[in-house]
């Protein structure tokens, strides 16, 4: 009974604001990056805006889920922990795809940045089905039904400015 106690707590404690900072900081942050990437067509710039964007977007979600739930109500655990492991995750899945953004050939670097986005999404889906047993196919869908219309904006507000 305790392992599955256990296991509880971690999913609900760790696993989860984990996820969903990563989710959050992988969908949120692609706007910015690719609007700004499509609109300067300068990696530098799309680095910068990708980097500034992960760390704004990491602590605004840290705040966030660590005020939002005390723990105490629900066993969600010390809203400090939970934030942090939230804001972590979510500047983790904004930079990685702003990484590729060192490349200083724009169009190497915005191949790299697509590439990434897409294991970045593969693996959201297979920590979805893992952690929470949730369907691969569906998880695959759901984050790549996000991105896709985040990417859809971004390139339509890139183009019109660039």
């Amino acid at each position: 009974m305790s392992n599955s106690l256990d296991e509880r707590r971690f999913l609900l404690q760790r696993a989860q604001p984990a996820l969903s900072g990563l989710i959050d900081g992988s969908l949120s942050s692609l706007a910015p990056i690719f609007a700004v990437a499509l609109a300067t067509q300068t990696p530098r710039v799309a680095l910068f805006a990708g980097l500034a964007t992960a760390i704004g977007a990491g602590v605004s979600m840290a705040f966030s889920e660590g005020l939002s739930d005390t723990g105490a109500v629900t066993g969600r655990g010390d809203p400090i922990v939970r934030g942090a492991i939230t804001g972590l995750g979510t500047f983790i899945g904004g930079a990685l795809h702003s990484l590729p953004f060192l490349i200083h050939d724009y169009d190497t670097a915005l191949t790299a940045a697509i590439v990434v986005v897409a294991i970045e999404l593969l693996v959201l889906a297979v920590l979805r089905n893992r952690l929470f047993h949730t369907s691969f196919l569906s998880s695959l869908a759901s984050v790549t039904l996000g991105g896709a219309i985040i990417v859809g904006i971004s390139v339509a507000l890139g183009s019109a400015a660039g």
